[in-house]
């Protein structure tokens, strides 16, 4: 069975310009990559949790704020792996540059026998459309897309 996450996807309009916020992953595996790197805020859902629970959890833990809602469900995606993603979009703002992330521990550099402790999610940033496009997963970008028709010339 794939494994499923839940996430928030959150905007803003900035000077009549939707926006959405993305997180880029932490660790060394991701340090140098950018385009197609990039997610929304999300995680693995829990045993017997509910998938919108999760991905409020989710959120709270990658970026240290707890979102508000109202929450607007999106439909789900399936990325490369197979993993099944569902979304919800809220509006909302923040200052990216705030995020407290929390952290996971693996032994780098490979083989060395070192635990060391990288944050989750390394940063955040707020992209229009088109920037968005290109940095997030690109089996996210019908999220984009869905929540942009959704918001039509709002």
């Amino acid at each position: 069975m794939p494994k499923t996450s839940a996430g928030l996807l959150l905007y803003r309009f900035r000077n009549s310009v939707l926006e959405f916020l993305l997180v880029h992953p932490g660790g060394p595996f991701w340090k140098n990559k950018d385009a197609g790197a990039w997610t929304i805020p999300k995680g693995e859902i829990g045993e017997k949790e509910e998938p919108l629970a999760a991905a409020v959890r989710e959120f709270e833990e990658e970026l240290g704020f707890k979102p508000t809602g109202p929450f607007t469900e999106l439909p789900p995606v399936k990325q490369k792996g197979g993993k099944v993603v569902h979304a919800w979009a809220f509006e909302g703002d923040c200052e990216p540059n705030q995020i407290k992330s929390n952290t996971f521990t693996m032994e780098w550099p490979p083989r060395s026998s070192k635990q060391v402790e990288f944050p989750e999610v390394d940063r955040a940033e707020f992209f229009d459309f088109e920037n968005a496009k290109a940095k997030i997963n690109p089996a996210q970008i019908p999220l984009l897309e869905e929540l942009q028709r959704r918001l039509g010339n709002r």
